[in-house]
């Protein structure tokens, strides 16, 4: 982070609140929805389904977002993450604003990742995830 005094440039600034070249966000487009055909209703139960199939994961796996789940930035669609842990009892968001999506959240599959941009670059950090939205990564060829 910039000593206190010193000017950011707008670059330095997307950078500090996570909107940079390497990872873009158009907070004010509204893209279309690939592959719902129309048919919400449709997309709505196949999504159910999905985040209602359970994977069973150890520490030392490797998982991914299940398509359609992901509800943070990061890890990044695709990207592989390594299980750490996975809590038997869940922890719950403390989010209190009940119109937040993380209120009330549950947490309880821990995860590592390699932090990718900034000072902390390689750096390897864990996060807590709900592991209903996750399944076994696969290499990809």
């Amino acid at each position: 982070m910039a000593p206190k005094n010193q000017d950011l440039s707008s670059r330095q600034l997307l950078d500090l609140i996570g909107l940079s070249d390497e990872a873009p966000l158009d907070l004010l487009a509204d893209e279309p929805l690939d592959g719902l055909n129309g048919d919400l209703g449709a997309a709505l139960r196949e999504r159910y389904r999905s985040f209602s199939e359970p994977h069973c994961f150890a520490p030392g796996d490797l998982c991914k977002w299940k398509p359609g789940m992901r509800n943070h930035r990061l890890p990044r669609y695709g990207q592989p993450v390594v299980v750490l842990e996975v809590l038997e009892t869940p922890l719950f968001d403390g989010e209190t604003d009940a119109g937040s999506t993380y209120y009330r959240e549950r947490r309880d599959l821990v995860v590592g990742l390699i932090w990718e941009t900034g000072p902390a670059r390689g750096d390897f950090v864990s996060f807590h995830f709900d592991r209903r939205r996750f399944m076994p990564w696969a290499q990809e060829n």
